[in-house]
């Protein structure tokens, strides 16, 4: 039996994306062989093997730091992270459900408006978002800064949970409401779990972005044992000597849980991405 013959055009993609692959794998690479080495075997280059003793010091290092413990830092960024992405999913779901599915006099004015939001920087209201949680005394506080996410969460969640609403079939809907079923009925009962795909995809989304947040809580998080991963990092630099193994490591466990959450919602948050955009 002949075999297929490759099309140079299939070649060419083959070859230009494992060039990009390995692009992106070097940067990771250089970090973990910086993380499991002793500094004096890559103070000359990552790449440099004519020692090699891996270890896992420098991530006990930077887990247990005497100024900056990276797991009572990560265990603060739980605190932070997980009530920020339920809470703007939530919400944002029942909104978004409504842009979908109700009309009303300023619907798609409203809607327009808080599309915008999602162009406004963070860093030009940061002075605004100071003021508003000082005179609430929410400075320093995991609660300020859990409000702060959720309403910066809230615009794109909304758009993306109103587009993927908007794909899927009303008969159903109709067939409940002719059964007598309230409209909250009808969203939690069964429109919600035909949603699933897209709120693995929020919540991947907007997990990764708290979690790997460093402005804004630098804004409203100030007391040593309440920072969060992100914030004690830059801490754990020496003023004369900076251990660079200690700090690839320290990166490299704070990256892992977004990405050991991705892995485990890969499934639904492909469908998720796919779907709100077949319609909108």
């Amino acid at each position: 039996m002949q075999r297929p013959k490759l099309r140079r055009s299939t070649i060419a993609i083959h070859v230009i994306a494992w060039a990009a692959a390995l692009i992106w794998v070097l940067p990771f690479l250089s970090v973990l062989m910086t993380a499991i080495r002793p500094f004096s075997e890559v103070i000359h280059g990552w790449w440099n093997f004519g020692e090699f003793n891996p270890s896992l010091n420098n991530f006990n290092e930077a887990w247990n730091h005497p100024t900056a413990a990276l797991g009572e830092g990560m265990l603060n960024s739980f605190i932070v992270a997980i009530p920020a992405t339920i809470i703007p999913m939530f919400v944002a779901s029942l909104a978004g459900y409504g842009f979908a599915r109700f009309s009303f006099p300023i619907r798609n004015y409203l809607f327009l408006m808080i599309v915008l939001l999602m162009a406004i920087p963070q860093q030009s209201i940061a002075v605004p978002i100071f003021q508003i949680m000082n005179s609430l005394g929410l400075v320093d506080s995991y609660l300020g800064l859990i409000l702060v996410h959720s309403a910066w969460g809230l615009a794109w969640i909304i758009l993306f949970m109103r587009n993927f609403f908007s794909t899927l079939p009303v008969e159903v809907e109709e067939a409940a409401r002719v059964d007598g079923a309230s409209d909250f009925k009808i969203f939690y009962r069964i429109v919600l779990p035909m949603t699933l795909p897209a709120l693995a995809s929020v919540t991947v989304l907007q997990f990764m972005w708290v979690w790997n947040d460093f402005f804004l809580a630098l804004i409203l998080i100030y007391s040593l044992d309440r920072l969060l991963a992100t914030q004690r990092i830059p801490l754990m630099r020496g003023v004369y000597f900076v251990d660079w193994g200690v700090l690839s490591a320290a990166s490299i466990l704070l990256m892992s849980v977004p990405v050991l959450i991705f892995a485990l919602l890969q499934k639904y948050y492909i469908r998720g991405m796919i779907g709100w955009t077949i319609k909108g």
